[in-house]
This record gives structure tokens, sequence and C-alpha cells, in this order.
């Protein structure tokens, strides 16, 4: 019997840290709240009315997270692109090159996102002439362009940051062995900051999606609007409460992949 006890110690133990591991996600912690709540609200009797209705709306809804997606998508490409110019702009050996991008990083980074969308809504025009055509420019060009920024320069910080973390023992090393410059950093550089920057740059992402539910206050038919118009028309309490779950829900679907991946790519990273 005493030895049985003592074997299971270790595994108790293990059940243990496990439990408090998963407690400790914030995202595991989020989804039972959620449950919870879910769960409290079914219980009452106008339930099956709010479903039902739910139910109607539902292809609207994933309508709506399709514009988010594609904001998101379009918006990260674009940061994306940028910052990767700007970041390289930034290793400069030109002093004012690299003042100007750090005053770029550093208004883009701590401008509020709801501002910049805001700026890029009113400030671009909302058709352009081209030639003798005249081209409609939509409020979601806007938004991609208004959140595109502040990822640009938080690109820019991930890939400055990638590049300086490469000890300068592997620049001398590359020279000793007659590589060029460019070459270096193609060959050697470059793949070893792609994987140190694809954790934060997810991570971004993630922040950048949630970040489209700004989109509704400028008058982009997302899935936010499509939630308000869908609760303004059917006007029950217990419709509303039902249909901003799923609306938490549907974000929390999309964005916990990406940070399970995440948190794996970073544990993976440190163990190399």
């Amino acid at each position: 019997m005493a030895n049985d006890t003592t074997l299971s110690l270790p595994r108790a133990s293990g059940l243990n840290t496990a439990v408090r591991g998963v407690l400790a996600d914030p995202w595991v912690l989020t989804l039972i709240g959620l449950a919870l709540l879910a769960a409290w609200w079914a219980a009452s009797d106008t339930t099956p009315a709010a479903v039902e209705r739910l139910w109607y709306w539902w292809p609207a809804l994933l309508r709506g997270l399709g514009m988010n997606v594609q904001i998101s998508l379009l918006a990260m490409a674009l940061g994306t692109l940028l910052g990767l110019v700007v970041g390289a702009i930034s290793l400069s050996p030109v002093a004012p090159l690299r003042g100007l991008t750090r005053a770029y990083v550093l208004v883009f980074r701590n401008a509020p996102i709801l501002v910049l969308v805001y700026f890029t809504t009113y400030v671009f025009p909302f058709e352009m002439s081209v030639a003798r055509w005249v081209l409609p420019f939509p409020d979601w060009i806007k938004v991609v362009i208004g959140l595109a920024l502040p990822a640009s320069a938080n690109v820019a910080e991930i890939f400055r940051g990638a590049v300086q973390s490469i000890p300068a023992a592997q620049w001398e090393a590359s020279q000793s062995l007659g590589f060029a410059r460019t070459q270096i950093f193609r060959m050697v550089i470059l793949p070893q900051c792609l994987r140190r920057m694809l954790p934060p740059w997810m991570n971004l992402y993630a922040s950048i999606t949630m970040s489209t539910a700004l989109a509704s206050l400028v008058g982009v038919h997302d899935v936010v609007d499509t939630a308000t118009v869908a609760s303004n028309t059917v006007n029950r309490t217990d419709f509303t409460i039902l249909i901003y779950f799923t609306l938490l829900a549907l974000f929390f679907a999309y964005c916990y992949p990406i940070a399970r991946f995440t948190r794996h790519l970073e544990r993976r990273h440190a163990r190399h």
C-alpha cells in the first residue's frame, strides 16, 4: 500500500500541474466564462424563440465575419510589406534615415487604432479620378489602410529586433568565408529572422483581427454591424444577449487557434 501511494503522488502532482497550466491560460478562462454565461442564459424560458431568430441571421453573421477576416488579412499583408521596408531602412548606416523610421514607428505604434481608422476614413476621398474614370474608394479599404499603419510600425520593430538578435559572430564568420553582405543577409540572417519573427507576427495578426470590430463605427458592414442590425430588427433582450454572445464566440473561434499555434511556436523556438 505504501508503494502504491508513493507511485500515485507523481501522477497526482503532474495532474495538478497540468490543471494549473490550463487554468492559467486566459483564452481557456475566457471560454469557460462564456460557457458558464451561456448555460445560465439558456435556462431562461425565451431561449427557443431567440435561437430560432439567431438561426435566421446566422448566414448574415458569417458573411459579416468574412468581411472582418478579409480586412485583417489585407491589413496584415500591407502592414507586413511596409513594415519590412521600414525595418530594413531602420538598420541603415545613414543616421537621418534611421531617425525618420524611428519617428514613423513611434507615431504609429502609439497612436490609438480608432483614431487612425477615423483618420483614414475621413481624410481619404470617397472616390478617385483616374484619367476619364471615377473609381469609388470604399470605406473598408480605408479601414485596411488605417489598420495597416500600426501593423507596419510593429512589424518594423519586430524585424529590427530579430535582425539585431542575431549574434555578431555569425556576420563575422560569414564574412570570413567570403560572402558578400547581401549574401550573408539573404542566406544566413534572414532565415533565422523569419523563425524569430513568426510568433510575434501571429500575435500581431490576432490583435489586428480583433481591431477590425472598429470597422462598424465608420459604416463598414462587418459582423459587428450585422449583429447590431439584427438586434435592432428583432428588438428582444434575450436575442440581443444571444447574438452578442455569438459575436464573442465567433471572434474567439477564429483567434484562439492562432494564439495556441503562436504559443507552440514560442515553446519550439525556446527549445532551439
